[in-house]
């Protein structure tokens, strides 16, 4: 009996998932020119592949019926990144928020943007 079909994302996937979330709607031709213009080049049987395993995840719906079948993300950046990031969370760190913070803030010295980015989260969630 075979593995059942993985529900988390491979780095490649999450690759093409981009190009979905900041494109919208694509087709797989589409997706890899996107991807290839950001220097990622794949041939377009990869990217093909890829998008049909996506729509079989159901991270994708197809839009149309007649081809080239365009696709757009049915899960929302949001809820795919907050879902990896508390699987991180879990996983590398047990839990702790704070031991991942430590971890993200002694890797390197914070940028002026990156430290205004968290005193503003810091404020907002003081109120």
């Amino acid at each position: 009996m075979g593995r059942p079909p993985a529900k988390d994302l491979t780095e490649r996937e999450l690759e093409v998932m981009h190009v979905f979330w900041a494109q919208g709607e694509a087709t797989a031709a589409e997706a890899r020119e996107r991807l290839a213009a950001t220097g990622l080049d794949r041939t377009y049987t990869t990217i093909a592949n890829l998008v049909r395993i996506l729509y079989e995840k159901g991270f994708l719906q197809q839009v149309n019926d007649e081809r080239p079948f365009i696709y757009r993300a049915v899960r929302s950046y949001e809820d795919v990144s907050g879902r990896l990031l508390g699987d991180l969370v879990q996983r590398v760190f047990r839990g702790s928020r704070a031991q991942l913070l430590c971890r993200l803030v002694a890797q390197r010295k914070l940028t002026a943007e990156e430290r205004a980015v968290l005193e503003r989260i810091l404020k907002e969630q003081g109120r």
